[in-house]
């Protein structure tokens, strides 16, 4: 059984910096995209970056020179850096893996591409 664990959100002022962890188990993801989301209160979940191949990035336009997606296959872990954060970063942040390995033809900027979630951890940016 695949499950999928979050941790490191949490409450920071504006300008300043959180690190999530994403930790997947019960199987090895190393040939799978692996991403985070977001969704703010009463907005739908939102891509945030996706990590798909060995060094293919992918991050929404609001996030780009902010955040930095990286993973440890060996640990079957991607980390979301976050810096110079925003208030309207915040949001409950969802890591997502796919169940299968890397297609050209999937569009990993949708929910719809990944089979596994976690269940969110919070960051919340304060002004």
């Amino acid at each position: 059984q695949v499950h999928v664990v979050e941790s490191g959100g949490g409450l920071v002022q504006a300008g300043g910096s959180l690190r999530l962890s994403c930790a997947a188990s019960g199987r090895t993801f190393s040939s799978s995209a692996m991403a985070w989301f977001r969704q703010a209160p009463g907005k739908e979940r939102d891509f945030v970056a996706t990590f798909y191949r060995e060094d293919k990035t992918y991050y929404r336009d609001s996030v780009k020179g902010r955040f930095t997606i990286s993973r440890d296959n060996a640990k079957n872990t991607v980390y979301l850096q976050m810096n110079s954060l925003k208030p309207e970063d915040t949001a409950v942040y969802y890591c997502a893996v796919d169940g299968d390995k890397v297609n050209a033809a999937t569009d990993y900027s949708q929910p719809s591409a990944y089979d596994y979630w976690g269940q969110g951890t919070q960051v919340t940016v304060s002004l």
